[in-house]
């Protein structure tokens, strides 16, 4: 299970159309946060009303599939230390999680299909039950392929299906307030990962692992089904001309390649990060408690980041803020991190990051509007997805392979500079992309 987060973030969007079930209009999901004027004017929006339970309930889908995928880190660190799957190494459980994100990105073209041709609904009610069934699968496995299965690819399908799904939807609801309900829905993710990092592991201690997991599914089926069929299209939205979907020639420009790569260093860092920092609590002497209060922390600063970057992005740019934000991550990672050996000092690193750790969830739709406009916008995200699968499927196995379990004071220290190198780095793709602009302009 993973917390992208993100993600694929609600302030990005699904490409193709869906049909509102209530209406039974064919209508087409918004591709981002953006709309031109003249659609604006042509289609005035409610700017509220019923849209106030689709932000409540896409915020609610996103907290029970990215958000509960966020508490892997937790449960990484419980299958470490009490060796659930006998004869299993911390690499392989390492890619389980890598899994999960992964299968999510690569399942969204056949989800985009489904939503384009059968509507909105299917999709999410085939992500609810995908998500119930790997969690309480996961409840009875007892070798590592069956836990290959459940956790890692059925929980990733139920989550890319959830999101394409729902993340297109409250942006047809509003134009004034659109920066700050796609940040409120994006902030889901990070509230879900705060909960259920703590509530998995007090439900863990108390219940035990497997009806832990039992009741984690029964509570994601209901309020994913739920909210899924709570979700509606304003009833005076028409759908727009029909476009491509991807554009191999979308390659052709540097400034996406440029796009791509930001993205890919960015996804290496972000999920070393989540899945490493509960482990890393406990390979310094600390307990598995206050590993899954440092992930809840990171969730929490990330619920409260993403958002803020949303905003500071459409006023102060929407490439300046993200690499602003991405090297302040890897800064953080580098001079913070390696020193947190107490609680006071982890908890700290765990918000501070939070805040800018999540830049790619929330920036990835306004940059690739920036670069290739409007008409080949899902296109471009429906590639950035695709190249995002392979870095978040080896992120967290490169960092469970950098760990030195023979260093006494800084066992992480390889995962940290890693970490800190991969958001640094991700950092300059964003110059390379703002200086090839300038020169473009001039």
């Amino acid at each position: 299970m993973v917390t992208i987060e993100s993600r694929m973030i609600s302030s990005t969007a699904s490409c193709g159309r869906s049909r509102d079930e209530s209406s039974d209009t064919a209508v087409e999901l918004d591709t981002g946060n953006i709309r031109s004027p003249a659609e604006e004017s042509m289609k005035p929006l409610p700017e509220g009303g019923y849209g106030w339970v689709c932000v409540a309930s896409v915020f609610l889908i996103n907290a029970h599939t990215w958000g509960v995928n966020s508490a892997y880190g937790v449960l990484l660190s419980y299958y470490l230390s009490d060796h659930t799957f006998p004869n299993t190494s911390a690499l392989e459980y390492a890619f389980v999680g890598g899994l999960s994100i992964a299968m999510a990105f690569v399942v969204s073209p056949l989800s985009t299909y489904i939503v384009h041709h059968y509507g909105m609904r299917p999709a999410l009610s085939i992500g609810s039950v995908l998500v119930a069934v790997s969690l309480i699968t996961t409840s009875f496995a007892q070798k590592t392929w069956q836990l290959f299965l459940s956790q890692g690819v059925c929980f990733g399908l139920g989550m890319g299906f959830a999101f394409v799904g729902s993340v297109g939807v409250v942006s047809h609801w509003f134009h004034k307030r659109r920066s700050l309900v796609n940040g409120i829905v994006a902030g889901g993710s990070g509230i879900g990962g705060l909960t259920y990092s703590l509530a998995v592991n007090a439900m863990i201690t108390r219940l035990g692992y497997p009806w832990a997991m039992r009741i984690l599914g029964i509570i994601c089926f209901v309020v994913n089904l739920v909210c899924g069929n709570l979700l509606r299209l304003p009833p005076n939205y028409h759908p727009k001309v029909n476009q491509s979907l991807m554009k191999i020639g979308l390659f052709k420009k540097p400034e996406y390649i440029f796009y791509l790569a930001w993205g890919l260093f960015s996804g290496l860092g972000y999920i070393a990060l989540l899945f490493s920092l509960s482990s890393y609590a406990v390979a310094v002497g600390m307990t598995q408690q206050t590993g899954s209060i440092a992930s809840a922390l990171l969730s929490l600063g990330q619920a409260l980041g993403r958002p803020l970057v949303g905003i500071l992005s459409d006023h102060f740019g929407r490439i300046e803020v993200p690499l602003y934000a991405s090297m302040l991550a890897g800064l953080f990672c580098l001079v913070i991190w390696p020193f947190s050996d107490s609680t006071g000092v982890l908890y700290f690193f765990s918000i501070i990051v939070g805040l800018e750790s999540g830049t790619l969830w929330a920036a990835a739709a306004p940059i690739a509007a920036e670069i290739v406009g409007l008409a080949d916008l899902s296109g471009a995200l429906g590639f950035f997805w695709l190249v995002l699968a392979p870095p978040t499927a080896v992120a967290e196995p490169i960092a469970v392979q950098l760990r030195d379990s023979t260093a006494n004071s800084y066992p992480y220290l390889r995962v940290q500079l890693f970490t800190g190198f991969m958001y640094i780095g991700a950092g300059l793709w964003l110059i390379c992309l703002k200086v090839w602009r300038a020169k473009s302009n001039e």
